[in-house]
C-alpha cells in the first residue's frame, strides 16, 4: 500500500458537524494536521467551536465556523454550499453530532423524549448527507464517516437513546455506501465505546459515580476508557486513501466493549 502524504486532504475542505464537541474537535485537529481545511458546525458552544477553529489555523490550515441546527435542512445546506464555494470542493464529510439525553430503561421513556432524540440524531445525519451528497457526486467522489456508538452491537441497559438512533444512522450509511459507490463515494461508521470526553468525562469526574465507573471499566476487555484522539484517528483513516477499498463498514473503537 502506498504512503499517504501529509497533504492528502489539502485540496478542498472537510465538513465536520458537531466540531465543537470532544470527538469532533479531535477530528478537526487531526484533519488539519493532515492538510485539510475545515468547515465545522456547532449548536450552542460558540467559544468551544472558535477554539477548535483556532487549532486548525495553528496547524496552518483555514477554518470556518457556523452555528447550525442540523434539523434546519436549508440552513445546513447553505453552510455546506458556502464551504464548497469558498474552497472549491468537499473531499470529506463527518457526522460527529448528537443530542443530549439521559440514561433510562426503555420502560421509563416517554414518547416526547424518544421522538426528540430520534429526530435530532437521525434527521440531522440525513440532512447532512442530503446537503453534501450533490457536491461529492458532482466532483467525482469523496468520503463520509458517521461517528455512532459501539452500543449498536451490544446495547447496554439504560442506553437505548444512544443505541437506537445510531443504529438507524448505521443503516443509513450502509445504504448510502451501496448506492453511491459507483460514483466514487465511500460511507463508513466509527463506533466509540466509553471515551474520556463529553458524557463519559462528566461521569468519571463525579465522585458519586466512582463505583459505577470502576464496575464499567472492568467490563472493557482493555480495562480502560478510550481517548478522543483514538476515535479521531479511526475517522481520519476511513476518510483517507488508506481506506480507499473500505465502504459500508463500521469500525468499533471501544477496547473490545462491543464483543
Amino acid at each position: 500500500m502506498s504512503e499517504v502524504s501529509s497533504t492528502e486532504f489539502d485540496d478542498g475542505v472537510a465538513i465536520v458537524v458537531g466540531g465543537s464537541g470532544g470527538i469532533g474537535a479531535a477530528v478537526c485537529a487531526t484533519l488539519a494536521r493532515r492538510g485539510a481545511n475545515v468547515a465545522l458546525t456547532y449548536l450552542n458552544r460558540a467559544a468551544a467551536a472558535e477554539a477548535v477553529a483556532d487549532d486548525v489555523r495553528k496547524a496552518g490550515r483555514q477554518a470556518i465556523v457556523g452555528q447550525v441546527d442540523l434539523q434546519a435542512a436549508a440552513a445546513l445546506k447553505a453552510f455546506v454550499d458556502a464551504a464548497a464555494a469558498r474552497f472549491g470542493r468537499v473531499h470529506s464529510v463527518v457526522y460527529a453530532a448528537g443530542p443530549s439525553f439521559g440514561f433510562h430503561f426503555i420502560n421509563e421513556l416517554d414518547p416526547a423524549t424518544w421522538s426528540r432524540v430520534i429526530r435530532s440524531d437521525v434527521e440531522g445525519c440525513f440532512n447532512l448527507i442530503w446537503a453534501s451528497l450533490p457536491h461529492l457526486k458532482r466532483q467525482g467522489g469523496g468520503a463520509i464517516v458517521a461517528v455512532i456508538t459501539s452500543a449498536v452491537d451490544r446495547p447496554p441497559p439504560k442506553d437505548i437513546l444512544s443505541a437506537a438512533p445510531k443504529a438507524a444512522i448505521q443503516a443509513l450509511m450502509r445504504g448510502l455506501a451501496r448506492e453511491e459507490a459507483r460514483f466514487g463515494i465511500r460511507a463508513n461508521c466509527v463506533g466509540p465505546g466509553w471515551v474520556d470526553t463529553g458524557l463519559g468525562a462528566e461521569i468519571m469526574s463525579n465522585p458519586a459515580q466512582a463505583g459505577f465507573v470502576q464496575k464499567f471499566i472492568a467490563q472493557i476487555p482493555q480495562r480502560r476508557v478510550g481517548q478522543a484522539q483514538e476515535i479521531a484517528d479511526a475517522v481520519v483513516f476511513l476518510l483517507s486513501d488508506q481506506a480507499r477499498y473500505v465502504t459500508g463498514a463500521t469500525l468499533p473503537v471501544a477496547g473490545g466493549l462491543q464483543l
